[in-house]
């Protein structure tokens, strides 16, 4: 049985609505439950969202009035100029990229159409319905939960996926272990692409900001992974025994114990830098098998450069500081 959760969007939307009808009856407007509605299509998940969804509805509502004017003044009061305005006005809010607010400024249109004249009185009434309603749904999205604490433990899933990745490969350089039925493969691609789609809820939730570091950081680790996912064929095609197999499983071990959101990548830099130097020196290969193996695993030494270099390039999280994660 499944857990029943309300969200905070939910939450507000059923906050927001009654409060913008209740301060409609206050001002005595006509057609007032038309508030709550608004207040329902504005309230978004993220404060860009819900300003964006504002300013749609708000030019919407303005514009439909405009023409409502013109068509109902001009033509008159019948069914049909309705059809002949918004075969006008839906054109006009696809070209300003604001067909948000179609529907909106529809339940507008038809209450001017309703009232049979536009008056004054008609239009600030209309106009007290359109502020009352975005007006409350912005009051409702000030308040934005953080999800910095969401965004971590996709970090800390994501990292602990790759050092079993890692662990695997050690096996495999040192025992010719292969026995993994893979399945953290696909779960790190599901958990990076849920962490990207957070970050960015996290980006729109600050106005001021364009950039997330948590986004930089499943990015990275994005990058990352489409390398760990092209090298993991090779290991299936090494079939000699070799000393470098050992000397990379070494360095891979210490690579998996250091996953973390700092940046150490300088470091290992240079430990693969040293292995590839020892490796040099080592006598040239005996064998046909021997000589394959060893150029996998220049190649495979290549990628794992690759790797670190996209993390050199990341600055770390704020919390890096704290430790491993």
């Amino acid at each position: 049985m499944r857990k029943f959760k309300i969200g905070y969007r939910t939450l507000k939307t059923a906050i927001g609505a009654p409060l913008a009808i209740f301060l409609a009856q206050l001002m005595d407007l006509n057609h007032f439950v038309s508030t709550g509605i608004i207040a329902i299509l504005c309230i978004q998940v993220t404060k860009k969202k819900s300003l964006k969804s504002a300013w749609s509805r708000f030019f919407a509502c303005i514009t439909g009035m405009m023409f409502s004017f013109l068509f109902f003044e001009i033509f008159g009061y019948h069914p049909i100029v309705i059809g002949f305005l918004l075969l006008f006005f839906i054109p006009t809010m696809v070209l300003f990229k604001t067909t948000e607010g179609i529907v909106t400024s529809a339940v507008i249109i038809l209450h001017l159409y309703e009232a049979g004249q536009i008056t004054l009185d008609i239009v600030q009434n209309e106009l007290l319905i359109i502020v009352t309603g975005i007006g409350v749904a912005l009051l409702m999205n000030l308040y934005m939960p953080s999800l910095e604490n969401d965004l971590n433990i996709y970090r800390k899933e994501v990292e602990k996926n790759f050092a079993v990745i890692f662990e695997k490969i050690v096996a495999f350089l040192r025992e010719g272990d292969y026995t993994w039925d893979g399945k953290e493969i696909p779960e790190t691609a599901d958990l990076i692409e849920k962490g990207k789609g957070l970050a960015l809820r996290n980006v729109e939730n600050r106005l001021l900001r364009h950039e997330d570091q948590y986004y930089a950081y499943f990015k990275m680790r994005e990058k990352q992974f489409e390398i760990i996912e092209r090298v993991l064929p090779t290991f299936t095609m090494i079939t000699a025994n070799v000393e470098q197999a050992h000397l990379i499983a070494q360095f891979i071990e210490e690579l998996k114990d250091n996953i973390h959101s700092g940046n150490t990548a300088k470091k290992f830099l240079k430990k693969l830098d040293d292995i590839k130097k020892e490796m040099e020196r080592t006598p040239l290969p005996k064998t046909r098998k021997e000589f394959e193996t060893r150029a996998r695993l220049y190649h495979f030494l290549y990628e794992m450069e690759q790797y670190l270099i996209i993390k050199s390039q990341f600055k770390g999280l704020a919390d890096a500081k704290k430790g491993k994660g």
